[in-house]
């Protein structure tokens, strides 16, 4: 039985050298104690659940241990921030600690976020609070539970060290998981920087170690490119299908896997709001939920000329030209399991863009119209449901519409409940519900935010005594700012 004394590390990304991230050692925090920690991403490394309660466990993900074979590194990137360039950014604050190779021959890079001072920390401290630690670990998990490509949480310390930020909170650490570290700004580093031999040896690294089907293809540069362009439209068609809100959608923030990837400000839809910005700081609304889609395209096109010195120009304008099409096919399948719909029809796009308009400026709680549209057959449902609305007359009319699509398709209620069911969360996490398992982790409560986390691992699930965190938010709950102090 694998155990942590036994992880087999292999440091591919390490062995690239210097000229792509610095060693340095995590800086340990004073009384680290564990908060919360994923079974599931433990099975990732092939550790049981009760590895956790190691004490050794919690002395490898605070810093204060090392394995011998861990190589720990800094990365080194650039990239875009609010449409900015800045030239020289990387792990301020994280280390790659090493890359774990579990039975099945999966690597999985084990990352220390909050680990201290590194080269690139610029004007910081290197550390992470314990509020964006556990905000990180929760919106991981549950993305991962949905189905939504994410980087992975393992777990979350906190520690007697208290730091500043909008006040004096504790310092913590979250290890997280993913197969890769690499952003659309590690291209742009070497790009910008002319270092075009650096270039070329970090597309090849990640080619033969993520992307091994575009060796099979006779240019497998271009193929590189198209299929990161299609896991990124993939990736925001679930965004938006599921009403996830990503606050900095930075190239430095985006990863080359087109996984959810850099939790900052972040936060799914309460109220249904096209428009909706979730990072106070974000005063022009750049990164709002509706501007996600163009957003990811213009980071596309940021990495697409990071690619130049390698692809010819129109090879790269081919694969961008593919991006929408990709996105909107995504979304639109999405967006009809949704709707319990499981044909494909002409007028599929309008008919959900119409719910759309008419869920705007209605308060539309997003993730439980579609909860209770499933819930009993379609009359019955859309009955309860229409009193929410404004435009009576407008949900009138689309929930004809809708009736109509719905009696055309296989199956009994029961079927098409348990299908919309499948997919149609009934557990989200909801920011106030964060806030209140927060609060209580800074006093010393950690069951809370492992109470949640528990919930949200199944959130399709009926879970008998957890009624309350399906609850729609208290209106204070639907306002808190989230900021990108960490």
């Amino acid at each position: 039985m694998p155990s942590l004394t036994t992880l087999h590390f292999d440091n591919r990304f390490a062995r690239l050298g210097d000229d792509f991230s610095t060693e340095i050692n995590p800086q340990p925090l004073e009384g680290s104690r564990l908060v919360v920690a994923s079974d599931d991403a433990l099975a990732l490394l092939d550790l049981p659940p009760r590895t956790r309660d190691d004490p050794l466990f919690t002395g490898l993900f605070s810093g204060q241990q090392l394995w011998e074979s861990a190589e720990p590194r800094a990365m080194v990137y650039s990239g875009h921030q609010f449409g900015a360039y800045n030239p020289q950014l990387g792990d301020g604050r994280g280390l790659l600690l090493g890359e774990a190779v579990n039975q099945a021959g999966e690597h999985w890079d084990l990352h220390l976020k909050g680990a201290g001072l590194t080269p690139y920390s610029r004007m910081g401290d290197g550390r992470a609070v314990l509020r964006s630690s556990i905000r990180e670990f929760l919106a991981s998990e549950h993305l991962h539970a949905l189905g939504i490509p994410t980087s992975r949480a393992l777990c979350v310390t906190t520690s007697d060290t208290l730091i500043w930020r909008e006040r004096q909170e504790p310092a913590a650490m979250l290890t997280r998981l993913a197969p890769s570290h690499v952003r659309f700004g590690h291209f742009e580093f070497f790009y910008y920087t002319r270092q075009h031999e650096q270039l070329r040896r970090l597309l090849d690294h990640v080619i033969a170690c993520h992307f091994p089907q575009c060796l099979e293809q006779d240019d497998p540069y271009p193929a590189f490119f198209a299929a990161v362009v299609r896991r990124t439209a993939h990736l925001i068609a679930q965004w938006q299908a599921y009403g996830f809100c990503h606050g900095v959608m930075n190239t430095d923030n985006m990863s080359i896997l087109g996984i959810t990837f850099d939790f900052g400000p972040y936060a799914f839809l309460d109220d249904f709001d096209s428009g909706f910005v979730c990072n106070h700081s974000d005063h022009q609304g750049r990164y709002s939920f509706d501007n996600q889609v163009p957003i990811a395209h213009w980071n596309l096109s940021a990495l697409a000329q990071a690619l130049t010195p390698l692809i010819e120009v129109p090879r790269l304008r081919q694969a961008l030209d593919t991006f929408l099409p990709l996105y909107e096919a995504h979304w639109l399948a999405l967006m009809r399991a949704r709707l319990g719909l499981e044909q494909e029809l002409s007028d599929d796009k309008p008919l959900v863009l119409g719910l759309l308009r008419l869920m705007q400026g209605s308060a539309i709680d997003y993730a439980g119209f579609f909860r209770e549209l499933g819930d009993s057959a379609p009359e019955q449902a859309l009955a309860r449901l229409r009193d929410d609305f404004i435009d009576l007359a407008g949900f009138d009319h689309w929930a004809r519409r809708y009736r109509a699509r719905s009696e055309s398709e296989s199956g009994d209620q029961a079927q098409r409940r348990a299908r919309m069911h499948a997919v149609n969360p009934k557990y989200t996490l909801r920011n106030y519900l964060a806030q209140q398992a927060i609060e209580a982790a800074e006093q010393g409560d950690h069951a809370p935010v492992r109470e949640l986390h528990e919930v949200l691992s199944h959130p399709f699930d009926e879970q008998p005594g957890k009624q309350r965190y399906a609850e729609r938010p208290p209106e204070w709950g639907k306002h808190l700012e989230i900021s990108c102090s960490s």
